[in-house]
């Protein structure tokens, strides 16, 4: 027998690395458990009258807010990953996870700067058919794509979020993008916003492409990216056992696939009902049969659910038997940019979101208007939105930025001429004569806005311009004073050299965004927040 071994048996061999990741897992069960007891704690305090600790803040709120807010951090991420809203929540419980996170080198080199302020996080939906996605979204073919895509602000004073969906038709400047042979792509204008996310044709999809289109459409630097698929969306509503949904219409088979022929069985009766799992996914994919069949329709029953989602997390409360299946479903389906690689990263950014209520979450979807069978975002009201939370503004104009307003927060307002421009299809070039980076998609979006067709654009040979020039050849002056009218300050110059109309932007350009005040009440009046009714306004226009 040997010393010190009474039962005779050699302890088993355990190298360094072993040992390391033995100590990873027990830290990380350690981490879970005193989060969820913080969180636990955090919550009764808000629940109990009278707390000194709270007494301020309880003071301004409504009854039973401190209910409201229990369980936030997780259940927002967890709904928001569904639906890529924050995902990033649910899997910070998960410290010992398996996350993917793509390359930093496809992001652009020409980024719009820091934010000093609130934080900006892309959510993404893959819908690939590779692999175990296979089983949820029929049809074939290997090419990562996406059609859902939330642009989620979370303000600087972490009391106020926002959602900003994206619709797939929209018609946008997709800038140059790394492919998978190492080589950018040229720039592509007038094209579908999902076109971004295919870019290169891989499984994966392509969601720094994505990102460098984000950042150039709305002049905001994306802080993180996220990305989750069909098999990690129906995981995470089988971990929280359903999410209850409203229906507004009758659905039948045939309404899921229109290629049936005929109406088929029944999937979904009209009214409320739980779904999880590819019945969910069904449900958040449903265009057909449900208002006109758009995706624009789709969108507002994606962020229905999203408030669903949260309901059902919060309503389960923070135990950790709950909690860590819908991490694990999480952190198994989430592709991430660098900046979120690591628990570490993931933890920090959710705890920032422990202090929203669910009536401080909202949803929106960007200002548009159909343009065919296509979309055109609506300038300048979405130039507005973009301006609001780059001030850190809510949709009601409130400064969220937690710190006091001064005369530099709002930005100068769009130029807009008295009588509307049609731009005819006339061609026009924009060049950026400044070291401002996006000027150029900016303008561009503008002139397309106005029907004007933007034939490239690029930088120009001076980049000390102060003001906007608008160049024409001899036979194209009547365009050019159209354009003018968008630009108020530009001037005409004439020049032989030039064959159409160039417009090159000087640095009285570099603030036109609208006064970073509130967004038209049309479009403010169509937000939804994480606490509204499930059954209010599923669909977009006639039909169900």
């Amino acid at each position: 027998m040997t010393a010190g071994n009474s039962g005779g048996r050699r302890p088993p061999v355990r190298d360094a690395g072993t040992r390391q990741r033995s100590a990873a897992r027990l830290v990380g069960r350690q981490a879970v458990r005193r989060v969820v007891a913080e969180l636990t704690t955090a919550d009764t305090g808000d629940r109990t009258a009278g707390d000194p600790a709270r007494g301020r803040a309880g003071s301004r709120r409504r009854p039973r807010e401190g209910a409201r807010r229990r369980g936030f951090v997780l259940a927002l991420a967890a709904s928001l990953a569904v639906l890529l809203v924050a995902a990033v929540g649910a899997v910070w419980f998960r410290l010992d996870g398996d996350i993917t996170a793509f390359s930093a080198g496809g992001e652009s080199k020409n980024r719009p700067p820091a934010n000093q302020a609130g934080e900006n996080v892309l959510l993404l939906g893959s819908d690939s058919r590779a692999g175990s996605n296979r089983d949820f979204a029929g049809g074939t073919g290997d090419i990562g794509r996406s059609d859902t895509a939330i642009l989620l602000h979370v303000f600087a004073d972490h009391r106020h979020a926002l959602g900003v969906s994206v619709p797939r038709d929209s018609l946008v400047t997709i800038p140059p993008c790394l492919l998978p042979n190492g080589s950018w792509s040229p720039t592509q204008y007038d094209t579908p916003f999902n076109a971004a996310f295919s870019m290169g044709d891989t499984v994966k999809g392509n969601p720094a492409c994505t990102q460098n289109t984000v950042e150039q459409l709305t002049g905001l630097r994306v802080d993180h990216t996220i990305v989750v698929d069909f098999a990690g969306f129906a995981a995470m509503t089988d971990a929280v056992h359903g999410v209850q949904v409203c229906v507004p219409s009758a659905i039948h088979q045939g309404d899921i696939d229109p290629n049936l022929g005929f109406p088929g069985p029944l999937v979904f009766p009209k009214g409320l009902q739980t779904v999880s799992g590819a019945k969910a996914l069904d449900y958040v994919r449903l265009r057909h049969g449900i208002g006109d069949g758009s995706d624009i329709g789709r969108t507002q029953r994606q962020q229905a659910f999203i408030g669903g989602m949260i309901k059902k997390v919060r309503g389960d409360g923070f135990d950790v038997s709950t909690l860590l299946p819908l991490a694990d479903a999480a952190a198994k389906s989430l592709t991430v940019d660098p900046g979120l690689d690591s628990a570490g990263k993931l933890l920090s950014f959710a705890q920032s979101l422990k202090g929203i209520s669910l009536s401080d979450i909202q949803f929106v979807t960007a200002p548009w208007r159909y343009a065919g069978e296509k979309i055109d975002l609506v300038h300048p009201d979405v130039d507005a939105l973009w301006a609001a939370l780059k001030a850190d503004r809510t949709l009601s104009g409130e400064n969220a930025s937690g710190r006091g307003a001064s005369p530099s927060s709002a930005a100068s307002p769009v130029p807009s001429s008295a009588t509307p421009v049609d731009g005819g299809g006339m061609p026009v070039a924009v060049y950026n004569g400044t070291t401002v980076p996006g000027l150029a998609a900016r303008a561009a979006a503008l002139l397309q806005s106005d029907a004007f067709t933007v034939t490239g654009t690029g930088t120009a040979l001076s980049q000390a311009h102060t003001t906007t020039l608008v160049e024409y050849g001899r036979a194209h002056r009547s365009t050019a004073e159209n354009v003018v009218r968008l630009f108020p300050g530009a001037r005409l110059v004439p020049t032989p050299a030039v064959a159409g109309v160039d417009l090159v932007l000087g640095t009285d350009f570099t603030s036109p965004v609208p006064t970073a005040t509130a967004l038209p009440s049309t479009d403010a009046a169509n937000a939804r927040t994480a606490d509204e009714d499930p059954c209010a306004d599923l669909s977009y226009g006639a039909g169900g």
